[in-house]
């Protein structure tokens, strides 16, 4: 579980984040959706040290993030899976270089264990013989496998995913959608994803929060949007007037008064 209480972040006279405070559950999928400029990157960013918070307070599972020594958060550090917006491989490394590059910063087993290790987190993404491709050699969906791979080489209990469907097709996306969502409970892992991917929002949002002008503006899963009042986040989410309709539908149908053998999808007709 992280935890963040009351995060304010300034550079210069623009207020980034301003007073914005949330819990990032264990084992769920927990997103951070926003318009650009919302402040989820920069927030996504203090949560694992790359900035620091002018106030406020981050706890990983109660232990105070804020305060630690350089030494504590080293060794936090290496509990934490980082999977980036482009992937982020080294083009000169093999895809198997790549996965073992963490082991081989923070471990001292030998090359056979690291090897073992890396084959067994490629089996665990579905990727068999590319141990020896370089990056250019592999398709963009791959490389985020890759990726994922690589982010929780070291057993992480802590997951964190900026734009993770970026540049992706839609049934790619569901496939990286799923295998995250899949690795999260598979290993208790606490997964934070910033995203912009509505179909991430919809299928995986087990914990979301919206940000708007750098504050929390709403929290909830991606059942609870359905029912949401919420006008910003309405507009956010459902941003065409095909999806209002489809909300429309949806809400409709789980309140009993679609029925007569039709559902919301043959509405949609």
């Amino acid at each position: 579980m992280i935890e963040f209480k009351h995060i304010k972040k300034s550079f210069g006279d623009n207020l980034v984040l301003n007073d914005v405070s949330h819990v990032m559950e264990n084992g769920k999928a927990n997103l951070i959706i926003g318009t650009s400029g919302s402040g989820k990157t920069v927030l996504q960013k203090c949560l694992v040290g790359l900035f620091e918070p002018d106030s406020g307070e981050i706890l990983y599972d109660g232990i105070s993030f804020t305060v630690m020594t350089e030494d504590d958060r080293k060794t936090l550090r290496q509990q934490i899976g980082m999977l980036f917006q482009n992937s982020a491989l080294f083009d000169s490394m093999t895809v198997e270089q790549n996965i073992m590059f963490p082991l081989d910063m923070f471990t001292k087993k030998n090359h056979s264990e690291k090897l073992k290790r890396v084959n067994e987190v490629l089996e665990r993404v579905n990727l068999k013989d590319v141990n020896k491709k370089f990056p250019a050699e592999i398709s963009g969906g791959m490389k985020k496998r890759v990726g994922i791979a690589r982010a929780i080489v070291l057993n992480p209990k802590y997951l964190f995913c900026d734009e993770p469907n970026s540049g992706l097709d839609p049934q790619t996306s569901m496939v990286i959608d799923k295998l995250i969502y899949d690795i999260t409970k598979e290993f208790n892992i606490t997964t934070v994803i910033n995203t912009h991917d509505m179909n991430s929002v919809m299928e995986i949002g087990e914990n979301i929060l919206y940000m708007y002008q750098g504050k929390k503006e709403w929290s909830g899963t991606n059942k609870d949007i359905i029912f949401s009042k919420n006008e910003r986040l309405n507009n956010f989410i459902f941003a065409s007037e095909f999806l209002k309709d489809a909300k429309d539908m949806r809400m409709l149908e789980a309140k009993g008064k679609i029925d007569n053998g039709r559902n919301m999808d043959d509405l949609l007709k």
